[in-house]
């Protein structure tokens, strides 16, 4: 790996500091474990994260030997992660599962983004508890602005797109609350029943595919992880 400038001292949890520890590096890698590739995706999942930053992060990564490009016919470009890259997933799970466990639950909930959130659905949706057609489900959160407050999930052919406007599909499913209580359902803090009951959630359409949404909704990897605080 390439030597780079830092806190000048030879313990290797300071050498990996340098590396890692930047701001958004961990996501930005957290990202390339879970599947993407390409540019704009990783823009999805680090949003508010600008495109130079990104491009920059990317970079030093590549130096610092974790991160490999590759460039497609056509001129598109794709990032992977080298065995370096790939041997720090433990790290970066052990991060979340910590977070998790021992972070409140209103500080987890403290930053709300509906296009994390959805990107995040749209990844781990589990297309196979769906019916095997194009459907389509949209989330809709009433206390947003308009251009944040709804959006589409079409699954189809066993993959999900996700859409802020509407596809101009026939609507299978209409899931209406707060981003705030979506948020908690997805990181495993509540429930859809427990939401729907308090009167937090309301979910309209198809029957089936109602009853099957904690089958099919895709939640955080981590919301599993037993907490210590609430």
């Amino acid at each position: 790996m390439q030597e780079r400038g830092g806190y000048g001292q030879f313990c290797p949890v300071s050498m990996a500091s340098e590396i890692l520890c930047s701001r958004w590096t961990t996501l930005v890698v957290r990202e390339l474990l879970c599947g993407s590739t390409r540019f704009n995706e990783l823009r999805r999942g680090v949003p508010k994260m600008s495109p130079a930053l990104l491009s920059k992060r990317l970079k030093e990564l590549e130096q610092a030997g974790v991160v490999t490009t590759l460039r497609k016919p056509g001129g598109a470009v794709e990032y992977g992660l080298t065995n370096a890259g790939e041997e720090l997933r433990p790290l970066i799970l052990g991060l979340g599962n910590w977070a998790q466990r021992w972070m409140e639950s209103r500080l987890s909930l403290k930053n709300l983004d509906p296009s994390l959130l959805m990107w995040d659905m749209r990844r781990n949706l589990a297309a196979g508890h769906l019916p095997p057609r194009r459907c389509t489900i949209q989330f809709l959160y009433p206390e947003l602005i308009a251009s944040q407050k709804s959006w589409w999930l079409v699954v189809e052919n066993g993959s999900a797109d996700l859409c802020n406007f509407d596809p101009g599909y026939d609507l299978d499913l209409l899931v209406r609350g707060s981003l705030r209580s979506m948020t908690a359902i997805w990181m495993g803090l509540t429930t859809i029943r427990r939401e729907t009951d308090a009167g937090e959630l309301d979910i309209e359409g198809d029957p089936a595919i109602a009853r099957s949404m904690p089958d099919w909704l895709g939640l955080s990897g981590f919301a599993t992880v037993q907490r210590m605080v609430q």
